[in-house]
């Protein structure tokens, strides 16, 4: 659906260069609601504005639906980019303009005819929950009333992509709650794929099924949600893990496991990973009883995503290496992740 192709994007001012972007490669599936997360300055509005051409690229290519954007007549490009709805932080709603007019502005644009608007703005405004508010002002309106009359805006045209640049960053986290379900709605009855660019690991967690984490114009890691927060491998991604969900070892467990480590001489710590339907398995009972380990639970934490239990645990075994490596290996035969800790 969309696929960047070895992207760089380099700005210059007043003689200086400015390296946004680096070598980006990026595929977002039909269907996705993929999300871009990482602190200010990493180059995330850069990437999602080059999606739509509102940047060109420096070096690489850019294709929608299998096709290079590079290569469209202005005319087709323009066309291309009706396809393409934006979402932006601050709304950008016109202050002398009702809401009706508001989101009608695309299709007055595109020339269309009275009835036609008509229908298709109050369809949009049903579905976005603000058929009461047609006639009212933006000054009239709550962030979460003027960011749905943004998505009402930006589903005008009909788009097979929507790019939501930090869509919920002004907003309280009730409202944008609301906001990231009406999201999935979007994505689920209108078949269209999303991109959120966001510094908000809540934001990823809560919606999408696919993740890229940026940091100094690269990305550091990309992967389905599920195993970047179950096993984030770079460092920028466990700090986004980490303000979602508690994975790791208290300091005052690590002392506890150091100051008891020379007493377990044949023991070892492992951290473990259920997804899904494991989670709700007996696993640990059937380690003590088929395999003869002594467990010791040390840390549990379980988080949802998108509907799918994740549990993470440390555990620690006991009963001699033959034993142990035979439970290890009796986990990982179950398709749990199993690693071997140290503290």
């Amino acid at each position: 659906m969309i696929e960047l192709k070895r992207i760089s994007k380099t700005f210059e001012r007043k003689g200086i260069k400015n390296e946004a972007l680096k070598n980006i490669d990026l595929t977002i599936n039909k269907g996705d609601i993929f999300g871009v997360i990482g602190y200010s300055g990493a180059g995330k509005s850069t990437l999602v504005r080059l999606v739509n051409f509102l940047e060109r690229p420096t070096e690489g290519e850019v294709w929608i639906e299998g096709q290079p954007l590079h290569k469209y007549s202005p005319s087709k490009l323009r066309e291309v980019k009706k396809t393409i709805g934006m979402v932006f932080q601050h709304f950008n709603l016109l202050e002398t303009k009702t809401v009706f007019q508001n989101v009608a502005i695309p299709l007055i644009l595109s020339k269309e005819n009275k009835d036609i608007i008509k229908k298709r703005v109050t369809e949009l405004l049903e579905f976005v929950g603000l058929s009461d508010k047609m006639t009212s002002y933006p000054s009239e309106l709550s962030g979460g009333q003027k960011q749905r009359v943004g998505i009402a805006r930006a589903l005008a045209s009909n788009p097979k992509i929507l790019l939501c640049d930090e869509a919920t960053s002004a907003l309280d986290p009730q409202t944008t709650q609301s906001i990231l379900q009406l999201l999935k709605k979007i994505n689920r009855e209108y078949h269209i794929t999303i991109m959120i660019i966001t510094h908000e690991m809540s934001v990823i967690k809560e919606v999408c099924n696919r993740v890229a984490v940026m940091e100094q114009g690269s990305i550091v890691e990309q992967g389905s949600v599920l195993e970047v927060f179950g096993h984030p491998k770079h460092e920028t991604s466990r700090k986004f893990v980490k303000t979602v969900i508690h994975n790791t070892l208290t300091d005052s467990m690590k002392k506890t496991l150091l100051e008891e480590k020379q007493n377990h001489h044949d023991s070892k710590l492992f951290k473990i990973e259920l997804v899904g339907d494991l989670a709700s398995k007996p696993i640990i009972n059937e380690l003590i009883q088929n395999y003869q380990v002594n467990v010791n639970i040390l840390f549990a934490n379980t988080v949802d995503i998108q509907e799918t239990a994740l549990v993470i645990l440390y555990i620690r075994l006991n009963g001699g290496v033959k034993k142990v490596g035979e439970a290890v290996r009796y986990l990982e035969g179950l398709g749990i992740r199993v690693e071997e800790a140290s503290v």
